[in-house]
Formats: C-alpha cells, structure tokens, sequence
C-alpha cells in the first residue's frame, strides 16, 4: 500500500476505481429514493440483513437456499447449521458496533470474532488475533494465499486502525474494500475470518454513511459473482500492485451494486403488496 499520507485516497485515484465509486454511489442513491424506502425502509433492512447473511454463509461453505434460511431454527449444531448461525448473529450485532468502530476498530473486531464463534466457550483462542503456530481454518482460501506469520498479522492490523482512525477524503468503498481485504490476506483469527471480514465492510459502508440503513447487502452481491471470483479479485488487492488492487475495489463495487439490485427488487415486491 502507498506510504503517502493518505494511501486510501491513492487508491482511490487508481485507474477505474473512481468509475466503481461512481457507479455505486449512483445505484445506491437510485434505491434510497424508492418511494417504498419513505415508509417501509425496516422491513428493506430485515430483508437485506437476512440475505447478505445467507450470501456471506455462502462464501463460507454454507450455501442455503434463501427460504431455508429463513425456516430454520437449528443454528447451534456443527456444519453448515452453525456457519448460518454465525453469520445471521455478525449481521445483528454490526449495527450496535457502529459508535465502538470509530473508536476502536481491533476491539470491534474482536467482538466480531466471538460472535461468530458462538457457543466455543473457554477457548481462548476465540477474540484475540492468533498466536504462532496456531493454525487457521478457512477453506475457502486454504493454501492459495501465504498465510502471514503472527508477528506480521499485529503489525498490520495495528496499522489498520492507525489508517481508520486517522481518517480519510477517500470514498466508503475504497475505505470498505481495503478492510475487507486486509483481513482476508491478513486471516488475524484461527476461524470465521471470511464472515468477520465481510461484517467489517458492512460496518464501514454503513458507518460511512453511503448505506445507513444497511440496504445495499454487499455480501449477497459476493455470492452470485462466486468463490472463483473472490478468490482471484483477493489475490490482485493479496498482490499489492496498483492494478491488483483496483481489481479488487472493483470487484467489491460491483458486489454492492449487486445488492442494491436485490433490495430493489425487494422494494419492488413490497410495492407490489407481494412481499
């Protein structure tokens, strides 16, 4: 990343970056101006919390039709069950995180961490960054990206908060991306890093103030363009080049206009009485 005083800002000058910047911005504002959103925009919310969370689940090995979701009640049992279960618990507690992120970015993290594993009491393993030789579960990455050795995931994401707190001119979406991906290379915990990660980009385009009301689920946007997608658009921002990275601002621009679509048509079915 760029050693200038604003990297975010530098990224955001890269070549086809401010086009995805533009283009979300454009599909976000189209939304919040539904008529629908004037008086129904809770229930847009509960819908969009409930499908970025079956996309997110997805992404991690879980990948449940919508209604299934919905229906089921058995988030507790291994497998899939607890991997739905965790990312529906991260999308209810991103929204009261909101006022600790902008104080403290790595005790949000955290927080998010122990959420996601619910039901692992007593280990201690669970809410604090992994120690060396501590081994990470991630499938959908594995081995496809080096995995950085403990020393180097606390200098990062140190530096991390520093940038957040230190704040940026740069758009949500450069903001939202760079954290996504850098806890996505950085895989600071033994577990559920890809639904930390994604939850973290939440917060930021949530507490940004592009998606307030948390209506434009990114994650559901994630899901349909596939794991061979992500996997590759997170080996360009992996890489460090300018253009690896402008793919992956890319690729997360086009995730958040992919649900604003979904929200749309959801405003359109509650239009419609449908829904």
């Amino acid at each position: 990343m760029s050693t200038s005083a604003d990297p975010l800002a530098t990224l955001a000058a890269l070549p086809g970056v401010t086009e995805s910047v533009n283009a979300v911005r454009t599909a976000v504002d189209r939304v919040y101006g539904h008529r629908v959103m004037r008086r129904r925009s809770n229930e847009v919310t509960s819908e969009a919390a409930l499908r970025g969370a079956r996309g997110s689940a997805a992404l991690a090995g879980a990948d449940w039709a919508l209604e299934e979701v919905r229906r089921r009640t058995d988030f507790g049992a291994e497998g899939e069950p607890r991997t739905v279960g965790a990312a529906l618990r991260l999308t209810a507690e991103a929204g009261q995180l909101l006022s600790i992120w902008r104080q403290s970015p790595l005790r949000v993290l955290a927080r998010l961490h122990l959420v996601a594993a619910g039901g692992a009491e007593g280990d201690e393993r669970i809410g604090r960054p992994r120690q060396s030789g501590e081994p990470v579960d991630e499938p959908l990455i594995g081995s496809d990206l080096p995995l950085p050795d403990a020393d180097e995931v606390a200098g990062r994401l140190d530096g991390l908060a520093r940038l957040l707190l230190a704040g940026s001119e740069a758009p949500a979406l450069v903001t939202a991306a760079v954290v996504h991906g850098e806890l996505l290379a950085l895989r600071p915990f033994v577990s559920r890093n890809g639904l930390v990660a994604r939850t973290a980009e939440r917060i930021v385009l949530v507490g940004s103030g592009l998606d307030p009301k948390s209506i434009c689920p990114a994650e559901v946007g994630y899901a349909e363009l596939g794991a061979a997608s992500y996997m590759a658009a997170l080996e360009g921002y992996a890489s460090g080049t300018p253009e690896g990275m402008a793919v992956w601002i890319a690729h997360c621009g086009r995730a958040v206009e992919l649900g604003v679509r979904e929200s749309t048509a959801v405003c359109e079915a509650l239009q419609r009485g449908a829904a």
